[in-house]
C-alpha cells in the first residue's frame, strides 16, 4: 500500500497519506472487513452455500445498537478476537521466557492489534457508540433481547433463542459436521496446556492431572443443570428449587474456600483454571451443536442452550464494559464524532444534543 501511494503521488505525499489514514483508524477498518471476508470464505469451503455476503463497506450516519452489532458479527469477529485474545494471555502466563515487556511486545502486538480490531471495530465507528444515554439504552436493549424466550414466529431480531437457532441453520451436512467437531478440537489444547502449570498439580505430567481437569469440569456442568432447571416448570416446587440452588452455590464456594486453605491449590490456579475451563466449554458446546439432532434425542438440548445462553451473556459484557467505561468520559464521544464526520457535521450533531437536553429539561 505504501510503495503505490509512493508510485502514485511521491515519497512525502505518500508519507502523509499514510499517516493521516492510521488517525483515522483506516488500519482497523480494513483489519475488520478482512476478518469477515475471512469468515464467511471459511464458512462457504466447510458448509456449501456461496452466496453473497454483505462486508459492511458501508457507511450509515444513524446508531447501531449494542445487539444488533452483536447479532450481526458475534460468530464471524467476536468469538475469533476472544480466542486470539486468550491465547495471547496464556502466552504471557506461560509460553513467554524472561525477555521483558519489550520482547512481549514486538511479539504480540500485531496478534493484539487484530483481536482488539475484531471486538471493538463496529462500536468504535458506530455514530454515538460513546453517549452514555445511548449506551444504557443499547444494554436494556441487549438484555431484552437475550433473555427473550423465541416460539414459533419470533425472528431473531425480537429473541436470542431464535437469532441462536438461524447462527446453526448453515450446519446440516454429516461433512459439515465432521469438519466442525475437528476443528473444535482445537479448544480442548487450552485445558490440557493449562492444568500442567498449576501448583496444584505439583509438576506432574501423568495423565492423571488431565483426567482430573475433566472431573472437575463435569462437577461444573452437573451444576450447570442444577441452575438451568426452570422454575415455571416446576410450579408446585419452586421454593425447594430455589432452596437446592442456593444450598449448591454455597457448597461450591465452600469447597473453593477450603481446597485453597488445605491444598496446594491456590488463587493462581483458580484464575488459571478459567483459562483452561472456557475454551473447553465453548468446544463441547461447538461439537454439541454440530450434532444438534442427537443432542436433542438425549434430552441435552436444554442444557446446551442454557451453556450457549451463558457464554453470549459472557462475551457480550467483555465487550460492553469498556465501552461502557468510555462513555463516562464525555471527550471519547466528542473525539469518535469528529473522526467518524467533518468538522460542520460534527458541529451541528452537538449543537443538536445540547437543544435535544434542553428539551427534555423544558419537558422536566
Amino acid at each position: 500500500m505504501i510503495l503505490g501511494f509512493i508510485l502514485e503521488e511521491g515519497v512525502l505525499t505518500a508519507f502523509v497519506s499514510f499517516i493521516t489514514m492510521q488517525f483515522q483508524l483506516c488500519s482497523v477498518f480494513f483489519t475488520f472487513s478482512l476478518g469477515t471476508r475471512t469468515h464467511y470464505f471459511g464458512r462457504t469451503i466447510l458448509h456449501g452455500g456461496a452466496k453473497y455476503r454483505a462486508t459492511g463497506r458501508g457507511f450509515v450516519v444513524r446508531h447501531i445498537k449494542f445487539a444488533e452489532n452483536y447479532r450481526l458479527y458475534s460468530r464471524s469477529h467476536f468469538v475469533k478476537g476472544l480466542e486470539v485474545a486468550l491465547l495471547l494471555v496464556i502466552f504471557l502466563a506461560y509460553g513467554f521466557n524472561n525477555s521483558g515487556a519489550i520482547g512481549y511486545i514486538l511479539l504480540s502486538i500485531s496478534s493484539w492489534f487484530m483481536a482488539l480490531s475484531w471486538l471493538f471495530a463496529p462500536y468504535v465507528f458506530n455514530p454515538s457508540g460513546f453517549e452514555w444515554q445511548k449506551v444504557v439504552e443499547d444494554f436494556r436493549d441487549w438484555t431484552n433481547w437475550l433473555f427473550y424466550r423465541g416460539g414459533i414466529g419470533v425472528k431473531g431480531e425480537e429473541s436470542w433463542e431464535a437469532w441462536w437457532d438461524e447462527e446453526l441453520a448453515h450446519i446440516h451436512t454429516f461433512r459439515g459436521r465432521i469438519l466442525e467437531t475437528i476443528l473444535s478440537l482445537r479448544f480442548f489444547i487450552f485445558q490440557y496446556g493449562v492444568v500442567y502449570h498449576m501448583h496444584a498439580a505439583k509438576e506432574s505430567t501423568t495423565l492423571s492431572v488431565y483426567w482430573v481437569s475433566w472431573a472437575v469440569l463435569g462437577g461444573l456442568f452437573v451444576l450447570l443443570m442444577v441452575f438451568s432447571l426452570n422454575p415455571k416448570a416446576m410450579v408446585h416446587f419452586q421454593l425447594l428449587l430455589r432452596l437446592v440452588k442456593s444450598i449448591a452455590l454455597l457448597v461450591v464456594l465452600a469447597g473453593l474456600v477450603v481446597a485453597i486453605a488445605m491444598t496446594p491449590l491456590t488463587v493462581l490456579d483458580v484464575l488459571a483454571s478459567i483459562l483452561a475451563y472456557v475454551p473447553t466449554g465453548w468446544g463441547i458446546l461447538s461439537i454439541a451443536v454440530a450434532w444438534k439432532p442427537i443432542v436433542k434425542r438425549l434430552g441435552l438440548w436444554k442444557i446446551v442452550r442454557s451453556l450457549a445462553r451463558l457464554y453470549d451473556a459472557g462475551m457480550g459484557m467483555i465487550i460492553f464494559v469498556p465501552i461502557a467505561i468510555c462513555s463516562w468520559f464525555p471527550f471519547i464521544s466528542t473525539f469518535q464524532t469528529r473522526l467518524l464526520f467533518n468538522q460542520a457535521f460534527s458541529r451541528g450533531l452537538e449543537i443538536s444534543l445540547i437543544l435535544a437536553g434542553n428539551n427534555q429539561n423544558a419537558g422536566i
